[in-house]
């Protein structure tokens, strides 16, 4: 057990620094394309891997870390720190939801230091790993205006955590949002866009309602990009799948 008293958010980095492995690093930086003229490029990977740094955060999801020094971690130049961080900052937004630990306080402070941090968000794991939570845990009883200017930024990484943020909302039944931010998005030019969208639609018509995703598709397949098609399809029958395809083609 960690003494609260004791840590601070070197010490959690420090630790995260400690698990680095170069030959890792190579790996990771290929995989979220870190390479010249690549989405990541510009960003540095240490090699740790995300299962290794939730290990290393379970002492530390209770420790209360103070938040400005969290907001100031999440400028670091590497991108497991701000992996790190945000991971945190989920699971403080997770406990400001429930019932018996509800704090709308602190999750209010999460979501401004989660729309301050944006131009730090850059990358599709930093963004999936905290968006439902902070944004879309925060905009449940809101108004939804913060999704619609999110969506139309010119940062890839905004209009997927406008979109990604309502995976949250998806799994309150609320999917109105899903659908009309994805219609923003048929004429997107970026892959990660199209596949987080359609990631979007698919769960969208899995846990809620699957007429309401046919309708949408129905209204929108032949103009939606072929990855946000495939991926919003995924679990319907065989058939239906080759009838919305079809209407791509």
């Amino acid at each position: 057990m960690i003494d609260k008293a004791l840590v601070d958010t070197k010490q959690l980095l420090a630790e995260v620094d400690a698990a680095a492995d170069p030959t890792t690093a190579v790996i990771l930086s290929r995989y979220f394309k870190l390479g010249p003229g690549e989405y990541g490029h510009g960003d540095r990977m240490i090699g740790v891997k995300l299962s290794t740094i939730r290990g290393i955060l379970k002492p530390y999801l209770r420790a209360g870390l103070p938040l400005d020094e969290l907001e100031q971690a999440l400028t670091s130049p590497i991108h497991e720190h701000r992996l790190t961080v945000l991971c945190l900052l989920a699971d403080r937004a997770t406990q400001a939801l429930k019932p018996r630990t509800a704090n709308p306080a602190e999750l209010h402070a999460l979501y401004e230091i989660y729309l301050r941090g944006t131009p730090y968000i850059n990358n599709w794991d930093l963004v999936d790993c905290s968006a439902p939570q902070i944004v879309g845990g925060y905009l449940l009883d809101k108004p939804r205006d913060p999704l619609y200017e999110l969506v139309r930024s010119t940062s890839l990484w905004e209009r997927r955590i406008a979109l990604v943020a309502t995976q949250y909302l998806i799994n309150r039944d609320q999917t109105a949002d899903t659908y009309k931010l994805s219609a923003e998005v048929l004429g997107d030019r970026e892959d990660l866009i199209h596949k987080a969208s359609g990631w979007m639609l698919r769960e969208a018509g899995k846990r809620v309602d699957e007429a309401e995703l046919r309708a949408f598709l129905d209204e929108y397949a032949t103009r939606m990009p072929r990855t946000m098609l495939r991926y919003a399809i995924e679990r319907l029958d065989p058939d239906s799948r080759k009838h919305y395809l079809a209407l791509r083609r």
